[in-house]
């Protein structure tokens, strides 16, 4: 089944996990794993763009997480909170400054929120962050574009079906945090390890992110759905 819903809007969220208690019953896993891009410089991206991906991609997570909570609990065997964050959780990449904000903020909010829930009341649920590499999706079409480019994802890529794989993994074994893709843990070693390095090898992502055509949806899926249902990104030359 499926429900339409804002995930920055908490009511529309709620109408979500009521649909699901109707048709099934209980919550046994909750994710969250919206997210939405901007392709540009930081200091040129309008508050306006900047302010509906923390919507979408913070305040989504966030959502999510709290109206989840109280239906996992209540489960006599426990339950899997899942949010998915990136590798630009720990590290970053130019171009989408505000993205790597957003998933950072997502790794603390989820970090605290498993001390609390984990340790704190000693509940019996799992909060695991899970943080691909780039994935081979529509992720870079459906972004907010700014560049004079149409976007793209640096290479290499991985399948979006090993991220669908770690978060079932995680909901059936409790983790704390899985990164998928060796360049989510080469790039997560480096920025916590040698910070001066990763961003050395971050700046040179720049030029990587764009193709030699130019934009073709500039507006996104920002403020609109894409409703295409499209799972794999399009296979195209630099």
């Amino acid at each position: 089944m499926y429900v339409v819903a804002d995930v920055s809007d908490r009511r529309h969220v709620e109408t979500v996990a009521t649909a699901a208690i109707e048709q099934f019953g209980r919550i046994d896993t909750w994710i969250n794993d919206a997210g939405v891009s901007i392709y540009g410089k930081l200091e040129e991206v309008n508050d306006e763009d900047s302010r509906r991906l923390f919507d979408t991609n913070f305040w989504g997570v966030v959502n999510g997480s709290l109206v989840a909570l109280p239906y996992l609990r209540s489960n006599a065997n426990g339950g899997a909170l899942i949010n998915v964050g990136s590798e630009v959780s720990h590290a970053v990449v130019p171009l989408q400054g505000m993205y790597s904000a957003s998933k950072h903020a997502v790794k603390g909010f989820t970090d605290a929120l498993r001390v609390e829930i984990e340790e704190v009341d000693g509940a019996s649920v799992s909060i695991t962050l899970v943080q691909p590499t780039a994935v081979n999706t529509p992720f870079p079409q459906h972004a907010r574009n700014y560049m004079n480019k149409e976007p793209k994802l640096p290479t290499p890529m991985i399948d979006p079906c090993q991220v669908a794989e770690a978060i079932l993994d995680a909901a059936q074994n409790p983790t704390r945090d899985v990164k998928v893709g060796m360049m989510s843990k080469v790039n997560t070693f480096v920025a916590k390890n040698a910070p001066s390095v990763g961003d050395w090898m971050a700046g040179k992502q720049a030029n990587r992110q764009q193709r030699k055509i130019e934009p073709q949806d500039p507006e996104g899926t920002l403020f609109k759905p894409g409703e295409s249902g499209q799972t794999h990104g399009t296979k195209t030359t630099p």
